[in-house]
């Protein structure tokens, strides 16, 4: 697998930047990961990277979007927090991804038993946490209680709380909303199952 140069990373669009992380997904639930010499990684992109995709997911530990997309060194941003919420940092480090190092898609990552989403649900407080948990507050709103497993709710809660930070990057940057109107990059969301490795895309059609 090549290491992504400035003119590989032109020539990729949004919808083939989607195209890539589906396939990369595919070959992660198939255990087919592509064979790459990371040290050589390390040293092509010593002096610049390219990457064709930002990514936002929560920081648990089973979600590394590397991992689950099988992308090499260079290839994605990976902003992580808890819940995969919004804030302006957040936004800031999407801007930079897409405005200044050419990224074609930003992907906002939840999955399936959230602690963090099932926390917000259980209106749990707790020293900072609270703030972060005050974020998923909207979508908890919006999202009529679900009877069934311990999870049935938080799961729902959490594929909404993907479309509503889909919605909020459009509308909380200027800069990103541009892009997106001049089909410079593209939005979609994803649910990634914490129990068969599969992510479920969301396209949103006035996102893409």
């Amino acid at each position: 697998m090549r290491t992504l140069t400035k003119e590989l990373q032109d020539a990729i669009t949004p919808s083939l930047a989607l195209k890539l992380l589906r396939e990369g997904n595919s070959r992660f639930i198939n255990n087919l990961k592509v064979n790459r010499n990371l040290l050589q990684q390390v040293n092509e992109t010593s002096d610049g990277q390219h990457p064709f995709a930002v990514i936002l997911s929560c920081i648990d530990s089973r979600t590394s979007a590397e991992l689950v997309f099988d992308q090499g060194l260079g290839d994605v941003f990976s902003i992580r927090i808890a819940g995969n919420v919004l804030n302006e940092d957040v936004l800031g480090s999407m801007e930079f991804a897409c405005k200044v190092a050419g990224a074609k898609i930003i992907v906002v990552l939840g999955h399936t038993k959230c602690g963090a989403i099932k926390g917000a649900c259980d209106h749990v407080e707790m020293g900072n946490l609270t703030n972060l948990l005050a974020k998923i507050k909207p979508v908890l709103e919006k999202t009529p209680y679900t009877n069934g497993t311990v999870y049935a709710y938080p799961n729902a809660v959490a594929a909404n709380n993907v479309h509503f930070v889909m919605d909020e990057i459009a509308s909380r940057s200027e800069i990103l909303k541009g892009m997106i109107e001049s089909h410079e990059i593209a939005i979609v969301g994803g649910m990634y199952d914490v129990e068969t490795g599969v992510v479920d895309f969301y396209e949103h059609p006035h996102l893409f």
